[in-house]
């Protein structure tokens, strides 16, 4: 089965309290209004490489039917509200990519 999944992969916050607080007390719950939202993932504690801890703070993952059905829900007053919501505590920076997955 193809799935279409977002990864937003937040880089370190000069204060992770802070980041936490609005991330899980704002934004997440923004984000879960997104139309067509399947399910939604973040990790949690230390992102690890291969070195060791990875320079990324924080990585979620929001899954949708399709590509189409993404760009339609990204594309919504919901989904703007979201992106526009990053100015608002990412200010370490954020990387969004978006591609198709399967099951291998």
């Amino acid at each position: 089965m193809i799935m279409a999944k977002l990864f937003a992969v937040y880089r370190q916050p000069k204060d992770p309290a802070a980041f936490d607080a609005y991330y899980f007390g704002k934004h997440v719950p923004l984000a879960k209004t997104i139309p067509g939202l399947r399910s939604d993932e973040v990790t949690r504690g230390d992102v690890m490489g291969m070195e060791g801890k990875h320079p990324v703070y924080l990585v979620a993952i929001l899954e949708f039917d399709s590509m189409e059905s993404m760009g339609a829900a990204m594309a919504s007053p919901q989904g703007q509200a979201t992106a526009a919501d990053l100015a608002n505590f990412a200010s370490a920076g954020v990387d969004v990519m978006m591609g198709n997955t399967m099951m291998v």
